[in-house]
């Protein structure tokens, strides 16, 4: 995790900087420089919109479209995130990016005893398609893209997205979810996982399949190598570790006997990028070049825009401090700087006080105006990727390149990523490293402004967005209406189908529509495929 390493003489001068992807960086660097790392213009660089797409997935670059901003938003009950949709959207954002709170990630009814006291919480609780047509009301499916934040039960969630969509009157063909929907990465690091691995990767397996027959605007993976960053993973194995989880829902639907270019074109990626700003450019870049060859050479994916790196560069949560929290601020514009420097074609900052709290309005709109004050002032729409033919720039990115590489390769000798999560090895690995990298920091090794240097003392008071016990006693209340009011009938026959359909190995997307459509709840749905599949036992890390 974290920051740089800087080995400094008596007299306070750097003698060596050291990243935490494990490159040296020189003081000075030359043409030669690129030489020593074998860099070719055509075949590392490119030019703008051209395989392999180092500079940039489009010819003028953000000249031709600004990036997308999403704000992460979501909290208590439905109505309460309706509001904040609505305010966002109002204040110039241009997509969602949806919160759930735990028991909805963890496919719990908000009634569920295991639910007490975490009901709208960290995000917005949804029981039933009732809740996705209150927060959504009013929001123009066929105009805002929504990113769904949820990953064991992601299947439940864009069944109910399309439901709510048709619903209000958008055919399918024209909404655009994309679902988290990366349950090999909660396996790693951060714990919302359900089911054992094999069928909780086949429901991933069934989104895909489902959505580029049905779906054809939604994305329905966003491999999430941020929350593996966040768990203690560096620059290197965060690209890596994406792109090997990538690799296997890939296989998955290919083994269905799907064609790759079929479906690729459809999965995106949620990257970090906090530290130090040029690794974090470097393994942007770096990264684009790598997905695009490895689609190409290893699935014989030749169309263009099916090679493209898309989604999300943004968040750096673990870059924020709870400590002199207001540098928080600063922090995220130079996140927002190297996200769009390093080509993001969205993006989403953590607001400052997230460290204490779900974001206020004035922090999330603190952040959102980050981002716009970097598109409409500083000038980063001028010209595509300015830092193109830097001697520094571009032999860091070919470094980059090359440890990514090895740290895939290095998964493929593990048995695969799949293998590799099953019997804890990478979570071993990185859960080993965050612990390392807490002890640089309270040594001083590690150096966080505010935090061990530069402290002050006392602490400025923030602004808290208060959790309220209401919002629970109102959603349950609302799902016991909901229970009452239904045809509970048709509820049970949908459940039947769904349990025949995961229990003969059938894709269960279809079935989990109908059964949105009859309002079964997020915990009767989810119970199904804990009844069918049963729950994963995490192996033993140490």
């Amino acid at each position: 995790m974290g920051v740089a390493r800087y080995l400094k003489n008596e007299k306070g001068g750097i003698d060596d900087v050291i990243y935490q992807s494990g490159i040296h960086v020189k003081p000075n660097y030359t043409p030669q420089d690129l030489d020593e790392v074998g860099f070719d213009y055509q075949a590392d660089l490119g030019d703008p919109g051209e395989f392999p797409f180092t500079r940039s997935l489009h010819p003028q670059g953000y000249r031709s479209r600004a990036w997308t901003t999403r704000q992460y938003t979501g909290f208590g009950t439905p109505e309460e995130t309706n509001q904040r949709f609505r305010y966002m959207i109002s204040h110039g954002q241009t997509g969602l990016n949806v919160a759930f709170d735990l028991p909805t990630q963890m496919g719990l009814d908000s009634d569920d005893p295991k639910a007490e006291g975490e009901v709208g919480r960290v995000g917005m609780a949804v029981d039933s398609l009732r809740d996705f047509e209150i927060a959504f009301a009013g929001i123009p499916f066929d105009k805002i893209g929504s990113g769904l934040t949820i990953n064991a039960n992601a299947s439940v969630m864009l069944a109910m997205y399309q439901a709510v969509a048709e619903k209000f009157g958008f055919p399918r063909d024209k909404i655009s979810a994309t679902p988290q929907n990366d349950i090999l990465k909660e396996m790693i690091g951060r714990g919302a996982w359900i089911f054992p691995v094999e069928p909780a990767v086949r429901l991933v397996g069934d989104t895909i399949e489902y959505a580029m027959k049905e779906l054809p605007r939604c994305n329905p993976v966003s491999v999430c190598g941020y929350h593996i960053r966040e768990s203690g993973a560096t620059p290197v194995q965060e690209i890596a570790c994406a792109f090997e989880i990538a690799r296997a829902y890939i296989d998955n639907v290919v083994a269905r006997g799907i064609k790759a270019a079929d479906f690729v074109g459809h999965l995106t990626f949620n990257f970090n990028v906090y530290g130090n700003m040029w690794e974090q450019i470097a393994k942007f870049r770096a990264a684009r070049k790598i997905w695009a060859k490895m689609l190409r050479a290893d699935y014989g994916v030749t169309e263009k825009k099916k090679l493209f790196l898309r989604g999300l560069f943004g968040g750096g949560g673990s870059g924020l401090t709870k400590d002199q929290p207001e540098n928080n601020i600063i922090r995220g514009a130079y996140y927002a700087l190297a996200a769009s420097l390093g080509g993001a074609q969205t993006t989403a900052l953590c607001s400052f006080d997230e460290a204490y709290t779900i974001p206020t309005p004035r922090a999330a709109l603190l952040s959102l105006r980050t981002l716009e004050i970097l598109m409409d002032e500083v000038g980063l729409r001028d010209t595509v990727d300015p830092l193109a033919g830097s001697y520094f720039i571009e032999t860091l990115t070919k470094q980059m390149e090359d440890k990514i590489r090895a740290e895939m390769a290095r998964i493929q000798e593990m048995g695969g990523m799949t293998t590799a999560v099953a019997n804890g090895s990478i979570q071993r690995e990185v859960a080993r490293q965050a612990y390392e990298f807490e002890k640089s920091i309270q040594n001083g090794e590690a150096i966080k402004v505010g935090v061990n240097k530069y402290t002050e003392g006392e602490q400025p008071e923030v602004e808290l967005h208060g959790y309220n016990e209401a919002w629970a006693e109102k959603q349950i209340d609302n799902l016991k209406k909901l229970r009452n009011e239904r045809d509970n009938q048709l509820v049970m026959k949908c459940l039947k189908k769904l349990t025949q359909a995961a229990e003969n190995g059938y894709n269960v997307m279809p079935e989990l529509v109908d059964c949105c459509r009859a309002y079964a709840t997020v915990g009767e749905m989810t119970g199904v495929f804990r009844e069918v599949f049963g729950e994963w036992q995490e192996p033993r890390l140490f």
